[in-house]
């Protein structure tokens, strides 16, 4: 690598500066999840706000994508922060002067949303043209350990905060992490691609590009659909912590915090062990065992536990599979996919594996509201079955949920075996560098 902000060097820059911007998002996200637990008391609102920002991030992915490949990646970078900038800004005001409401804490979610589709494809595709090969996977467990450790500080600051700078207070420390972060990207050189020809093709081809690259790979589809059932299930039971955690408390937000801080905490002990270890030679292995510690250590013990201690206990090992799983896979993809398409072809991945996310966050408030936790009442349906278990009354219901989840996960990763295309990618489909004539 050449001299000056490049390489590692130039990533570490990026990556001090995402960390502390997560710092701020970790933050808001509290202040604002109990400001719409104070509003409604509902675990919908709660879904519904994960799911206006998720959803325009999934749709719009394969248009974001197309235009990573055409644009800087630096600039792309800027403007996704500068988006989420835009929308905080916007939520700050309206919480100042009294006029915050959830259609429009909805509305900036889905317009942050729309902004942060560009970052995933970009930020991958960006590291690398700067890293060597055998630093994708640390790569990936930096960015793991900064996602996991702004989960640790993050909710324990905002609750400790919150009684004295209020939630306005907060939300104006993200806005000035988010210049931090937008700093150091311009401060750094992420070179480009060699090849301009993703600009020969129009947009609407462009957009579809990644869809056609990943169908004529069954492998790299296969392993994409088995993160595509993952999500569904993950994404059923994650709007539902902080109801299960604060109806089964009396509303406590201390131990809605600690639970919280947890899932950090194992997010930071795991992305160490990958950004130390860079994951096992046999990258699907991490993959799919990463996946399987996350079930049935971290899912399954969430929806068993009565108390914060075993709460936390269980969001620790939830949250410690994922460097594995996640770094691992995206190892896989930065090797095999050349740099010039990763725009676009990490765009596809993401719909693919994420489109089953917003579905899933639609379906789990009035699963909980209106179904499981009244079956899940003392005398109610679900009771006698399930209530040795996970117990009854407040909160039982997303236990139920997070139980079941565990279980259908492990089965998910599992089966990943059972399919060679699957459990053989990394031999089937050969590196960029290896096959450039056939990408």
């Amino acid at each position: 690598m050449a001299a000056g902000l490049r390489g590692m060097r130039s990533f570490t820059v990026i990556w001090a500066g995402q960390f502390v911007s997560l710092l701020g998002t970790s933050m808001t996200n509290f202040a604002l999840t109990i400001w719409a637990w104070e509003q409604t008391g509902q675990a919908t609102a709660l879904a519904l706000m994960q799911l206006f920002f998720f959803a325009p991030q999934v749709l719009m992915s394969p248009v974001a994508g197309a235009l990573v490949d055409r644009w800087s990646r630096k600039r792309v970078m800027i403007l996704s922060d500068v988006g989420a900038g835009l929308g905080t800004a916007a939520i700050f005001l309206l919480l100042r002067t009294g006029q915050l409401q959830l259609s429009y804490l909805y509305a900036a979610a889905a317009f942050m949303g729309a902004f942060q589709s560009f970052q995933f494809p970009a930020y991958s595709a960006a590291v690398t043209t700067m890293l060597e090969k055998a630093q994708y996977a640390r790569a990936s467990g930096m960015l793991a350990l900064a996602q996991n450790a702004s989960g640790i500080f993050g909710p324990a600051a905002a609750g400790a905060l919150i009684g004295v700078v209020g939630k306005t207070g907060i939300i104006a420390f993200d806005l000035l992490s988010i210049l931090v972060a937008v700093s150091a990207l311009m401060v750094v050189q992420i070179p480009r691609p060699t090849t301009a020809a993703a600009k020969r093709a129009s947009l609407l081809q462009d957009s579809l590009y990644g869809f056609r690259y990943i169908a004529a790979r069954p492998s790299l589809l296969g392993l994409q659909l088995i993160f595509f059932m993952v999500n569904f299930t993950m994404s059923l039971c994650f709007p539902l912590v902080a109801p299960m955690v604060l109806s089964r408390t009396g509303s406590d937000t201390v131990a809605l915090g600690a639970v919280q801080s947890a899932f950090g905490a194992g997010g930071v002990a795991g992305g160490l062990l990958m950004s130390a270890w860079g994951g096992p030679r046999k990258r699907v292995n991490g993959v799919l065992l990463g996946i399987l510690g996350t079930f049935l250590l971290g899912f399954a013990p969430m929806g068993l536990g009565s108390t914060p201690a075993h709460w936390a206990a269980a969001a620790f090992l939830m949250v410690f599979f994922n460097p594995l799983a996640n770094g691992s896979s995206q190892a896989i993809w930065q090797s095999k996919v050349p740099p010039e398409v990763q725009g676009r072809v990490f765009s596809a991945r993401a719909l693919i594996g994420q489109i089953s996310a917003p579905v899933a966050m639609l379906i789990t408030g009035p699963l909980t509201d209106g179904v499981l936790t009244p079956a899940m009442s003392p005398g109610g349906p679900l009771a006698t079955a399930f209530g040795w278990l996970v117990g009854t009354g407040p909160g039982a219901g997303p236990a139920v949920l997070f139980l079941a989840m565990g279980v259908l996960g492990s089965f998910v990763s599992l089966s990943g075996y059972l399919f060679p295309h699957i459990r053989d990618v990394e031999a089937i489909i050969p590196d960029y560098d290896a096959a450039a004539p056939a990408a």
